[in-house]
Parts: C-alpha cells; structure tokens; sequence
C-alpha cells in the first residue's frame, strides 16, 4: 500500500468530506464539515497561500494538512502548518510525507519561522522534536454534556446592558467586527494577530457556514456590544465557542460570562447535546468561566515552534 500527499480538490466532494472525516476522527474536539472546509479554502485571504493537503493510501484519504502563511501578524514569514492523521491510519508515513510537502511549500514562500499544533501525546511530542520543533505553550479542550449534565442558574441581567443575537447585526456586522478586532488583542497566542481588513472579516468569520448567529450571543451597553461569545454549531448536536471577550473597558463585570451561559442555555433548548471549547493554559479568566460553567478538559494540545535560516 502507498501512501501519496497532494492537493485538496475542494470542489471535488470526497474531497471535502474525507478532510472533515480525518479532522472529526483525529480531532472531535473541533467543529468540522464538508461545507466548513470548502469555506477556508475558498475565503481565506489570498495573502495566506492557503494550501491544503491530503494524504491518500489506495484512494482514500488518510491524513490531512491545513498549511498557509499567517496574513494578520506584523510579523511577517510566519507560517502554519497543522497535521493530522486519522488514529486507526498512523505508522504509515502519511504525517512524515505531509509535514515534508508543507515545509517546502512555506519556505518556497519565504516563511523564516513554522508553527504547528499537536496533540500533547508522547509519539506526537516525539514526532516533533525529531523534525527540529521546539515546544512552546500549551492549551486544553474542554467538554460540556449539554444533554446530561447541568448548567449553573441563569443569571440576571444587570441593569443597562441588553443581551442581543448576531442575527440582530444581519444589516450591520461592523460592530461585531470591532469588538472581535479589540479583544483578539489581548487573546493569548505565539503570534500577534491584527484584524484590519473588514471585508476579508465578513468573507471569512461573517459567512463561515459554521457560525449560527441564533446562538452567538453580545452583552450591549447603549446599544454596542460590549463582550460575545461566538458560537459554532454542526448541525449534528454539536456546539463550539470559536471567541469569547469583552472590551477594555467593560471587563470585570462579568458580561462575558453572562453572554456565553445564556447562548449555552439556548442551545441546550435547540437540542444541542455537546458543547466544547478551548483555552490557553495560561488563561485563567476564562478558565474560571468554563469551570464554572461545568466545562472538563478533554484533552490538551501544545504549539510547536521551528527556526528556520
């Protein structure tokens, strides 16, 4: 059996559905589908190089790698690679020739630094560190049974802020945009991101198939909102929170928390049975938050980091 690595045909059905298939298997804690994957392809800025992968053994797709230059960091020949293989498809060279082509690739475009997740397991540490990936910081996903399990009671809302939708901002999104441009600021990460362009915003994060503005849910203060949770729904009972903040000068109020429990309670009441969420280790706001709101680590990935020149 060989095993070939090429390029993902995002018109071409098996296509899109192997790749949500590998990405659900290797990675549950991730919200992915057929639709989801034709949307990055075809939406993420063009100067992101975007280059998506497969692995293939005998005409099925085994592995898979989202690989692309990072276009809203200051700092430029960043690049990204993130590579997953089904579980019951591993030891049989897909990650090895998959991490080959995407390192190539980026350092065909110039990329000076890579970056690439994985799942904090020994054969993945070990797989890194041999290629010259050192480790950095680490970040849990946490998991929420809506169906079985309990939600803290629902608080009040304090006076002066009014809980509103994202379908709410259909006709106008812009200050969705400039709360998620604010607090994306201060969002932990190895890479200091900027949001700028709020057109390739509304292409990328406004029409993801994905995003169900039913759920996404904004604490508003005169009429603005003033801290969200973003909410990702499958259609297969499944919910994700892809960002949740509050601005400057709105934080300590809790209104982050009383956004994301009440998107959670219509969810619950919309029949979505699994909730999952992710958070920096070092982020500990938000820890609190999820703990509170009955969220238990699933599992834990760390970011691994290589020089490159």
């Amino acid at each position: 059996m060989t095993v070939l690595v090429r390029a993902l045909r995002p018109d071409v059905p098996a296509d899109a559905e192997g790749f949500a298939r590998v990405r659900r298997l290797a990675l549950p804690y991730i919200l992915y589908t057929p639709d989801s994957v034709r949307h990055t392809v075809t939406h993420l800025r063009p100067d992101a190089r975007f280059r998506p992968l497969v692995a293939e053994e005998d005409g099925e797709i085994i592995g898979t790698a989202q690989v692309h230059l990072i276009p809203d960091s200051p700092e430029p020949g960043q690049g990204a690679l993130n590579i997953y293989v089904r579980p019951d498809r591993t030891r049989r060279g897909a990650g090895r020739l998959l991490v080959r082509a995407a390192e190539e690739y980026l350092t065909g475009l110039g990329a000076t630094k890579l970056l690439a997740w994985a799942l904090d397991e020994p054969a993945n540490r070990a797989f890194a560190e041999r290629r010259g990936y050192r480790r950095g910081r680490s970040a849990h996903f946490l998991r929420l049974d809506l169906a079985h399990g309990g939600l803290p009671p629902l608080p009040a809302v304090p006076p002066g802020v009014e809980l509103r939708t994202a379908a709410d901002f259909a006709d106008d999104p812009r200050p969705l945009f400039d709360l998620d441009a604010e607090t994306v600021l201060d969002e932990p990460s190895d890479v200091d991101v900027e949001f700028t362009d709020y057109d390739a915003w509304v292409e990328e994060v406004w029409h993801h198939p994905l995003l169900n503005r039913e759920l996404t849910t904004a604490a508003c203060v005169d009429g603005r909102p003033v801290a969200f949770t973003v909410a990702y729904t499958d259609g297969d009972g499944r919910y994700s929170s892809a960002m949740t903040g509050t601005a400057r000068a709105h934080r300590g109020r809790g209104l982050a928390k009383l956004a994301k429990v009440h998107s959670l309670y219509r969810a619950r009441a919309a029949g979505v049975a699994e909730a999952f969420t992710g958070n920096d280790t070092g982020n500990d706001p938000m820890i609190a938050i999820n703990e509170w709101l009955g969220y238990e680590v699933c599992a834990t990935e760390v970011r691994y980091v290589r020089e490159l020149g």
